[in-house]
């Protein structure tokens, strides 16, 4: 009897497809397709330096496979600086870039091929990403965030079409993060986040708030006001009854008949003499 049993087995998982493929082959097929094949050759060589192997390579995408969920992550971010760090050799109108998904999941197994969830969300990943970045799922982020020095901005639970939504994550590294132009270029939320910082440390303590609050007063209303609060603490720190609203309501009175005198208009005070 033969063994009709599927195989499976869980495996790191990383799709990777060219962004605008069909536009770059409509601009120019020889020149596209000369440049897929170099990019197809330099990831081989990646996949193979992590222990990793390539499963397919249909149409212009690339999907292989990693023991190690690490290694894969660690794949796929020097796949993107390769890619772009050869697209700044030789720029180009339109430079090729690479989306990167990568999963860790449960797939069936057909001799090299492998099929499955695992492979299909991969490649529902990899329709989220940026061109020139990576995202990968919450299994594989559960497995890798403290274990690599790349940083990581979750994605949510983003709808991936036949596919269940899951949580995603966004790679990033060092500062930097993927966009479209390459990965990495640095991000533009590292400075904003260091001046948040600084906002937090801007707000005065509750002496200096109040003494530029009283510096905006006249000078002998704040004196008034000032010698009106030193009595209403020595009032309730001796535990007395209350006494401190006599001598404050005589102190703010004199202030305010003061600054009423001061401000008579002129005219008046000419009329006077």
């Amino acid at each position: 009897m033969t063994d009709d049993k599927v195989k499976r087995r869980l495996t790191t998982v990383l799709c990777a497809d060219v962004y605008g493929y069909s536009r770059l082959m409509e601009a120019d097929e020889t020149g596209t397709l000369e440049t897929l094949r170099r990019y197809r050759t330099a990831i081989a060589r990646l996949v193979e330096r992590h222990d990793g192997r390539i499963v397919n390579t249909w149409g212009d995408a690339v999907i292989a496979e990693f023991a190690s969920v690490v290694e894969a992550v660690q794949c796929a971010v020097e796949i993107q600086q390769e890619i772009a760090s050869h697209a700044a050799d030789a720029p180009q109108a339109s430079p090729m870039q690479f989306r990167i998904g990568i999963n860790l999941g449960d797939v069936m197994v057909d001799g090299t091929d492998i099929y499955g969830d695992g492979v299909n969300i991969a490649s529902r990943l990899q329709e989220l990403a940026e061109p020139g970045g990576v995202v990968i799922s919450s299994s594989v982020y559960d497995q890798v965030h403290n274990k690599l020095s790349v940083g990581f901005d979750c994605l949510g639970q983003r709808p991936m079409k036949n596919i269940a939504p899951l949580t995603s994550y966004r790679l990033t590294l060092g500062g930097q993060t993927a966009v479209p132009g390459g990965f990495p270029i640095e991000a533009s939320a590292e400075r904003p986040r260091a001046s948040r910082m600084d906002d937090r440390r801007e707000p005065s303590s509750a002496p200096n708030i109040v003494s530029d609050w009283l510096a905006k007063l006249p000078r002998p209303l704040a004196a008034a006001l000032t010698v009106s609060a030193f009595l209403i603490l020595i009032n309730l720190f001796t535990g007395s009854k209350i006494w401190f609203h006599w001598p404050v309501a005589a102190i703010l009175f004199g202030v305010v008949l003061r600054m009423a005198l001061g401000h008579r208009p002129e005219s008046n005070s000419r009329t006077e003499r």
